[in-house]
């Protein structure tokens, strides 16, 4: 018998003990967990096949290491849902009193098991509140992927359109480099004066600047997409030589515009952060409930009067009537009601700003085109009166630096064009991921709002 108590008790043990978590360690990483390239994309010579715009952001949402730690908040997101939803434990009391002296026979014992009621009161709206904060958790995780998809599509591009500037600068520092050099060894001999050289050389100059800055920014822009993509600075990434965009239709976002907020994840995340305070709100009405134990006991004294019954235990609220818990949820609610009417203006006005930024842009590229034949035909009659003695090297030099002009003004304004439509598309969420991916739950808080 005494064996089989032994048995049946580290039989219990191990079973409690199966049930409770264990400890593992989880070391930090000891170096910076950044690639040197990345891997070959299906090439047979074992070369990066150049990345197209779209396959720059597909690489950012996969390898981005801000996305991969924020991602990790779903899970302690769940965490929490599962912890809502335990149900509060008895409590179970008891004890063995031994007789010490007196006219008692035996060991008194008592023992009790009793249950927190208030905690089942307010149950079904702390775990509502969890389910939706859980959302609102999912949500802004892909309100992040927007962004994160946003600036790698931007610096893509920006690399892109830098890379087609280049040649244009470099072919003006050429000429006028050459140029340069001839008056310098001219100026040198005596045959022309400083005046006639200063032009070209003042010109050079301000090419080799623009020159500089662009390298400038095309590098820190480089570092800015290597760490995007979880790269080590020095990687180098090929770019396709164009930029490709989702389909651009400004009519078809005017005509959407008061429908935005139901596809934006930031406004989605609000609407569900403001469904949980709600529920938190009513959990601490709810909570105004009188703190009331419930339960059982039983005791025996020591003459072997065994009693036993129910037992309960009520609070008295009298000063404290959980008013304080009330208020500050009410004040929370209202706080973020307050937020989210903010972010929706803000929504609208973002989106109708970029709008009417590209209307003018547009136009302010359609009159820079209309000049720049005229500016390239200038430069080549320059160029042919000046090779025929019959111009000026001041006014040869001015003709060829305004054609140049005219060529990287248009091309700063469809780079300005495409950072608005890269900004317009990432507000709106062209061709990246949808709200539908979220549960069903978080879409249907939000219809009923």
């Amino acid at each position: 018998m005494a064996g089989r108590r032994v048995f049946f008790s580290a039989t219990a043990c191990s079973f409690l003990l199966a049930a409770c978590a264990q400890y593992t360690p989880l070391p930090l990483a000891t170096s910076a967990p950044l690639a040197s390239s990345l891997t070959e994309q299906n090439t047979k010579s074992g070369v990066l096949a150049p990345l197209t715009v779209p396959q720059v952001v597909a690489l950012a949402l996969e390898r981005n290491p801000d996305l991969r730690a924020l991602r990790a908040r779903h899970g302690i997101a769940q965490s929490q849902l599962l912890q809502a939803g335990v149900l509060p434990n008895p409590s179970l009391s008891g004890s063995f009193l031994p007789l010490l002296s007196g006219i008692g026979s035996v060991p008194a014992w008592t023992i009790s098991l009793t249950q927190d009621i208030k905690p089942l009161i307010t149950y079904r709206s702390k775990v509502r509140g969890a389910e939706y904060s859980a959302q609102q958790v999912d949500a802004e995780i892909l309100w992040q992927e927007w962004l994160i998809a946003g600036q790698a599509r931007q610096l893509a591009v920006d690399l892109i359109e830098g890379a087609r500037t280049r040649p244009l600068l470099e072919q003006e520092y050429e000429l006028l480099s050459r140029r340069n050099a001839i008056l310098q060894n001219a100026l040198v001999a005596g045959n022309v004066t400083l005046v006639t050289a200063a032009p070209t050389l003042v010109a050079l100059q301000a090419a080799r600047t623009s020159l500089d800055a662009l390298d400038q920014r095309q590098l820190h822009s480089q570092h800015q997409l290597n760490a995007l993509l979880g790269l080590a600075p020095s990687a180098m990434l090929p770019l396709a030589s164009s930029v490709d965009l989702p389909p651009f239709d400004p009519d078809a976002i005017r005509a959407q515009l008061a429908s935005l907020p139901d596809r934006r994840p930031d406004m989605l995340a609000l609407r569900l952060g403001y469904a949980a305070q709600d529920e938190a709100v009513h959990e601490q009405i709810l909570a105004q409930f009188p703190d009331l134990v419930l339960g059982a006991n039983a005791n025996s004294d020591n003459a072997r009067v065994i009693n036993g019954g129910p037992q309960a235990t009520i609070g008295l609220p009298i000063f404290d009537r959980n008013q304080g818990n009330v208020a500050i949820a009410r004040a929370t609610r209202a706080q973020l009601n307050a937020a989210y009417s903010a972010r929706l203006a803000a929504v609208t006005g973002e989106v109708g700003g970029l709008l009417r930024e590209m209307e003018q842009l547009s136009a302010q590229l359609a009159v820079v085109r209309t000049d720049l034949p005229a500016a390239r035909l200038a430069a080549t009659r320059a160029a042919a009166a000046f090779g025929a003695s019959n111009l000026d090297e001041r006014s040869y030099v001015d003709l060829l630096t305004n054609s140049f002009t005219k060529e990287q003004e248009v091309m700063s304004l469809e780079l300005a064009l495409l950072d608005r439509q890269v900004a317009l598309q990432t507000l709106v969420g062209a061709d990246l991921p949808s709200v539908d991916t979220l549960s069903p739950m978080a879409s249907d808080r939000t219809a009923q709002q």
